[in-house]
């Protein structure tokens, strides 16, 4: 990069990943940056992300966004975690709740006095014990931190959103903290002859926008780090198979459930995302076992509710960019690679990679130690993010189809090799400490998938076999008298944030 200090940044390309870019750097670097964003109209956006992870809260408290104001806004709704059908078998379901089950107790994991339990006979799985699929499972919802008075935690939630919307409401907030809108399509980028750094990028009509740094929110072309600086791609379509989808809308569900669901299909799976307003689904495949027509008659045969309109296909490789920040410019979003979005990580994707690249933000000057501590984190998370998908394709027990046969099947990486070994043995989690998915979550995807853990940890032996009884039928009965005086999640939206 140049010496001169960075005054003007550009974000080339608008949709989710534009404006969270948008929106985050005119908030906490708005005083020191001019920041322009340029999009088409005539340049349609993926729209992926309608579901969300908790990690989309902080966010929204850094831009000071109000919660029940913003749902209003996108038609939102509440999720507790995502419900997976026939994924480690046929028949077989479980949510991958957002929350811990039961209450660990002498720092020792709930789940392990659970599988000392059910080493002796008892009948309950681990999600009997959950606060969340309680609630869940009578679709209901309200904020709640604590369980009562005792350490058990409340209702860990995130969101279910329109994506467009949640963009328009974003350009808002950004255009009303100073950031230039220019709408107009890419034809040229210019490069400093000596440094390699992009120094403008030229629109249909000759109109030329110039900018110190560049954040490039193409979307799968990558017009500026892929196309531009010709960085290259990493392909793990090995692991995960899937290259395509066709999403729809239909009418929204009866009862408003609070939760997303993703129900494995013969070369696939489907995802049901309830919104106020409809309901989003979508199809994600891999086409090397299926047609797209069939695929197609494989959604709307799949729909709760009547379709809004006709499929439409997305094609995509799973991967990731070799470097995400190169020179002068950085990747936001599908630009920077595409996790499919089984577990819904790609706005957290987008958040994370904003909020890593705003604490390692260059003044101006040799930026190589803020650049290579960017691609080293950002390729990290993608990786253990990527881990904890393969595990829902690996773990199976399904042979009824050409492309459960290959996922079962298949040769995966070691670090997913390990953790299945080392649960299998005795229920413990080889966890990265910086990973995303907390163990909660590692234990939920291996049981509901089907690995049944050997043994369990001898620290759950500390207590008498009634006491562990009593234990866990008075975490049930916590759980129980919690739940039962919460609304509706309808009635939850209609109270604090129905839309108009």
């Amino acid at each position: 990069m140049s010496e001169s200090a960075i005054e003007k940044l550009v974000i080339v390309g608008g949709g989710t990943a534009g404006w969270i870019t948008a929106a985050a750097f005119s908030r906490l670097l708005g005083r020191t940056l001019k920041i322009e964003l340029v999009e088409s109209d005539a340049i349609g956006t993926v729209g992926v992300g309608e579901a969300t992870i908790p990690q989309i809260i902080r966010l929204n408290g850094i831009l000071g966004l109000d919660e029940y104001d913003f749902l209003k806004h996108t038609h939102g709704t509440f999720k507790l975690g995502i419900e997976f059908v026939d994924w480690g078998r046929l028949g077989s379901s479980y949510l991958h709740t957002f929350g811990d089950a039961g209450l660990n107790l002498a720092g020792v994991p709930f789940h392990q006095y659970w599988k000392r339990a059910a080493a002796s006979g008892h009948s309950h799985d681990l999600w009997h014990y959950s606060l969340h699929r309680h609630a869940a499972d009578q679709a209901k919802f309200a904020k709640l931190d604590r369980v009562g008075n005792t350490a058990m935690t409340g209702l860990a939630y995130a969101y279910h959103f329109d994506a467009g919307l949640y963009a328009r409401y974003l350009r808002a907030y950004a255009e009303q903290r100073g950031v230039t809108r220019t709408e107009g399509i890419v034809t040229s980028v210019q490069r400093d002859g000596e440094s390699g750094d992009i120094k403008s990028i030229t629109l249909e009509g000759e109109r030329e926008v110039s900018g110190d740094f560049f954040i490039d929110c193409t979307g799968f072309r990558a017009l500026l780090l892929g196309d531009e600086l010709g960085i290259g791609y990493k392909d793990w379509s090995k692991w995960l198979p899937c290259n395509s989808a066709q999403a729809v809308p239909s009418e929204r569900l009866e009862t408003l459930v609070p939760y997303t669901r993703a129900t494995a299909k013969k070369a696939g799976w489907q995802w049901r995302i309830p919104l106020q307003h409809r309901t989003g689904n979508g199809h994600v495949y891999c086409s090397d076992f299926i047609s797209d027509d069939e695929a197609g008659e494989v959604l709307l045969a799949g729909l709760d509710t009547k379709a809004m309109a006709d499929p439409r296909p997305i094609r995509f490789t799973t991967g990731r960019r070799e470097r995400f920040w190169s020179n002068n410019c950085a990747a936001i979003g599908l630009s920077s690679g595409f996790l499919e979005p089984l577990e819904s990580t790609s706005i957290h994707l987008i958040q994370a990679h904003v909020n890593r690249l705003i604490q390692l933000f260059p003044r101006g000057g040799d930026s190589s130690a803020e650049r290579d501590e960017y691609n080293l984190r950002c390729a990290a998370e993608f990786e253990q993010i990527r881990d904890f998908l393969i595990l829902h394709y690996k773990q199976t027990e399904r042979d009824d189809s050409d492309f459960w046969d290959y996922c079962r099947n298949m040769d995966v990486p070691d670090s997913v090799t390990h953790k299945q070994e080392l649960f299998a043995s005795s229920g413990r989690v080889g966890r990265d400490v910086d990973d995303l998915f907390r163990e909660a979550s590692w234990v939920q995807v291996m049981l509901g998938q089907g690995i049944t853990p050997q043994s369990h940890d001898p620290m759950a032996d500390g207590m008498t076999e009634a006491q562990l009884t009593e234990f866990l039928g008075n975490v049930r009965t916590l759980i129980e008298k919690s739940v039962a005086p919460l609304p509706t999640h309808e009635q939850f939206i209609g109270q604090h944030c129905a839309s108009t």
